[in-house]
């Protein structure tokens, strides 16, 4: 877009192909995965409109696709054609929704068999979110994590994750959603909204050890947690203003290198032990209604747009 605004202001664009640097590779995009986050770059206002009013914007934090190029001093064993998924991190006419797209290779893992495109699409960003969540609240086995918007893509896999962690996980759901939040391993669920950490603590009077709110109750939230407790948070939130528990901000751009974390995640989807939920596929000229999915209720996993 070279404007924000609502879905709307989605458009197709020719663009000049990035260029590659050392380790760095270049993919060959299939599939981008729409999330909230893209919402919000999208009607985002610039900092100054008079210099860029014509600057083009790209979002689009997760893709998959094909490896076409390899650039120099990449310390990663890939070769040309190898299917892989990979986190982004838009800047400018840098982003996701783009059919050629360079990327560090410490951001790529390759797709495991088993995955469609489409699929291995949803798993890099919202992975490592919840990954980065996991490894922020440094929680040790047989503690107790509540987490909220379990029954979302950050949240099911945290609740997957915590619980390959050893947690006892507490996690809030919607009537329709409870059956998928305990397939993913919940050990108690609460029922989702304004009353989530009254819930909490009637089944656990001094507080959980830590929780994650990905569905941004922000301070509704906090009571659910011990004195002295965690609490991550995805948008930004730092806290009440008191120090009763230690609230942490976290944004996935600290784990764009993170491969490691990004190979096992591959991994776990590959296996079963993650699950991934595509709402749909679109192609990419339809990027406006898959937008605009993102204001209807009740979606569950992500809409994928398609460049193949």
């Amino acid at each position: 877009m070279t404007r924000p605004g609502g879905p709307d202001a989605l458009g197709e664009l020719d663009l000049a192909a990035e260029p590659i640097g050392p380790g760095q590779v270049r993919i060959r995009v299939t599939s981008a995965t729409v999330n909230p986050v893209d919402a919000m770059i999208r009607a985002r206002p610039r900092q100054d409109e008079a210099d860029e009013a014509d600057a083009v914007r790209v979002p689009g934090m997760e893709v998959a696709g094909v490896i076409t190029e390899i650039g120099p001093a990449v310390d990663r064993a890939f070769t040309i054609g190898d299917a892989v998924m990979a986190i982004v991190v838009p800047s400018g006419e840098h982003g996701g929704y783009r059919a050629d797209l360079v990327v560090p290779a410490r951001s790529v893992a390759r797709i495991p068999a088993g995955l469609s495109h489409a699929q291995a699409a949803t798993v890099p960003m919202n992975g490592l979110t919840a990954q980065l969540a996991l490894d922020t609240l440094a929680l040790p086995a047989g503690a107790t994590v509540a987490v909220t918007g379990a029954a979302g893509s950050v949240g099911g896999y945290f609740v997957q994750l915590a619980k390959l962690a050893g947690l006892v996980v507490v996690a809030d759901a919607a009537r329709q959603d409870e059956t998928f939040v305990r397939d993913c391993g919940a050990d108690e669920v609460v029922p989702r909204g304004d009353d989530f950490a009254a819930e909490v603590r009637r089944r656990h009077p001094g507080g959980v050890d830590g929780l994650l709110d990905a569905a941004a109750l922000e301070a509704a939230a906090l009571p659910a947690v011990k004195d002295g407790g965690t609490v991550v948070t995805v948008r930004g939130y730092q806290g009440d203003g008191t120090d009763r528990v230690r609230v942490v901000p976290i944004f996935v751009r600290v784990y764009v290198e993170a491969a490691a974390e990004l190979d096992r995640l591959a991994a776990l989807a590959g296996d079963g032990r993650l699950t991934v939920r595509v709402a749909g596929r679109l192609p990419a000229a339809r990027a406006v209604d898959a937008h605009r999915s993102l204001e209807r209720r009740g979606v569950r996993g992500r809409f994928v747009l398609r460049f193949d």
